[in-house]
């Protein structure tokens, strides 16, 4: 069986549960608390010496990293239901939506950074949770949203009514957004596919809320 390395919060753990589900993949689950530095602990830099979660072991102990290389792979091995599209150019709309938001957006509001910017530079809570985050957002939502209209491609979901690794990726952001009382009015195109998915079981299986080492 599948060993998943996961922290409910983790939007990167997020992507990978719901692409496991979508898939209807077991896993056993192993919780990483990242308040508690566990990530850090000597056992699980054995398993991935980033100190970085999800990590993903298969049935010959192979360990698998980085959330979006580990969606192509796992749609490789087990290509149904797909999370990639067949046709090339519609791959790299899928991986563009996908990096907009997985290489412009998360990085920037990681909980690293987040952390990074009180300790060193003493900026207090209401400063990086009410500016540094939701200028981001904006930022990158604003950018997301005009790119799904430029392209014309979406529909119930990015790609048209396929679902794929870019919904799968927007799914923890805008959730991540909300946690933070951003103001989503701007990005209806955005909002409405959000929507879409989250109304999927595998979406809500994969719900943070839901996973046992929720507090």
């Amino acid at each position: 069986m599948l060993q998943l390395y996961t922290f409910f919060r983790s939007s990167t753990s997020f992507r990978l549960r719901i692409a496991l589900a979508w898939k209807g993949l077991p896993y056993e689950a192993h919780y990483v608390s990242l308040p508690k530095m566990q990530h850090r602990d000597a056992g699980y830099l054995e398993v991935n010496p980033q100190g970085l979660v999800p990590s993903l072991v298969d049935e010959a102990g192979q360990v698998f990293t980085q959330s979006m290389a580990m969606i192509e792979y796992l749609d490789e091995r087990y290509p149904a239901p797909a999370l990639m599209p067949a046709d090339i150019e519609q791959k790299w709309y899928v991986r563009a939506v996908s990096q907009i938001i997985g290489c412009e957006m998360h990085p920037l509001n990681n909980v690293r950074v987040l952390k990074y910017l009180k300790s060193a530079y003493g900026l207090e809570d209401a400063k990086v949770n009410g500016d540094w985050y939701p200028h981001w957002i904006a930022e990158g939502l604003t950018g997301l949203e005009q790119f799904l209209v430029s392209e014309d491609r979406s529909g119930r979901f990015c790609l048209g009514d396929q679902f794929t690794m870019a919904d799968v990726c927007l799914v923890p952001q805008i959730q991540n957004a909300k946690r933070f009382n951003c103001d989503l009015s701007a990005y209806p195109r955005t909002m409405a596919i959000y929507e879409q998915c989250a109304s999927l079981d595998a979406v809500k299986a994969a719900d943070p809320a839901g996973q046992a080492d929720a507090f």
